[in-house]
């Protein structure tokens, strides 16, 4: 939800949900919303509000939240959230956790950065006890949340880094890295084997994957109309952290749309022939209001996916 300066945030929101409506029943989507503070473009500071709205226009979508920032929450008050968003959707919704690595967002919300590994593992055991429907005393908040989730929500720490893999493991949750680096898999297993946990699996694309894709008829005219707001969405994400570009598939150095475009990897415009290329290998990750795009003008490419992309997917596999 990065907006164009001037952009009608109300008509960015609404046509979101549009898209992710229409989605459905055109190619059966599995939806990810995000989290960020302190943002002059706006981004998505309340993933489980966008959740809930999704998941009510929706009946069969699963979804994503990736990721909460877990210190920056009351974890009484998130598991109450969760609980209702899963009520809400039918138990369509899934949450990355994980500790975030922007000071400016812990500044604006008054906690602590230095100590938010701490914070993270205090609030993941009282946010356990509170899903589960415990008394919460031993944790200084005497009752419980009152109407819990009725199954176990689907759970993952995220995070690019060894002690991430080693919390997600010790904790007996799935692993949710940006890119599959350092081993993080194997790491993350043999916690999981130490521990004598259960894998919960790790969801990690490989470096280079695909992450923001437009299905075009003619990519050189795509990219004259989506170029500005993909070097937009991809700059803006790498100045936050200019050191990760490698740890992260969504991420990319490029400063120019014609370097974006000839890097190949993270942001790209392809043609059906294309996106069926890639779902041979990758999910096909859309992005349709990257960078603040116009929602008029992402529509036709959203539909392309719905119209030609998935048919012809379908056809081949029958």
């Amino acid at each position: 939800m990065r907006l164009a300066p001037g952009q009608d945030v109300r008509g960015a929101y609404r046509a979101a949900l549009d898209m992710v409506e229409w989605s459905e029943g055109s190619f059966a989507p599995f939806v990810t919303v995000s989290e960020h503070h302190a943002v002059a473009d706006g981004y998505l500071t309340s993933p489980g509000t966008m959740v809930a709205a999704m998941a009510a226009r929706t009946t069969s979508t699963y979804f994503m939240v990736t990721a909460a920032i877990l210190p920056l929450y009351d974890p009484v008050r998130l598991a109450e959230e969760m609980a209702v968003i899963d009520h809400i959707s039918g138990g369509r919704v899934g949450w990355v956790l994980g500790v975030g690595y922007r000071p400016e967002e812990y500044a604006l919300l008054g906690v602590d950065f230095e100590r938010r590994g701490r914070l993270a593992d205090e609030h993941l055991d009282t946010l356990f006890d509170a899903l589960a429907g415990r008394d919460l005393t031993p944790h200084g908040r005497p009752g419980s949340i009152g109407r819990a989730p009725e199954g176990r929500i689907t759970l993952f720490w995220g995070g690019a880094s060894r002690p991430a893999a080693r919390r997600a493991a010790r904790r007996g949750l799935g692993l949710f890295a940006q890119t599959n680096v350092d081993g993080l898999a194997q790491v993350y297993e043999q916690e999981c084997a130490a521990a004598g946990i259960e894998p919960r699996g790790c969801v990690m694309p490989n470096p280079g994957a695909p992450m923001t894709v437009f299905v075009a008829d003619d990519v050189d005219r795509a990219w004259d109309e989506l170029g500005e707001p993909m070097l937009r969405d991809a700059t803006a994400y790498a100045a936050w952290n200019p050191q990760s570009a490698a740890r992260n598939a969504s991420m990319s150095t490029s400063r120019s749309v014609e370097a974006l475009r000839s890097e190949g990897a993270s942001h790209r415009v392809v043609t059906v022939d294309g996106a069926l290329d890639i779902l041979g290998n990758d999910p096909l990750m859309l992005h349709p209001l990257c960078g603040g795009l116009d929602p008029e003008v992402a529509w036709p490419y959203l539909r392309r996916v719905g119209e030609q992309v998935a048919p012809a997917r379908d056809a081949a596999r029958s």
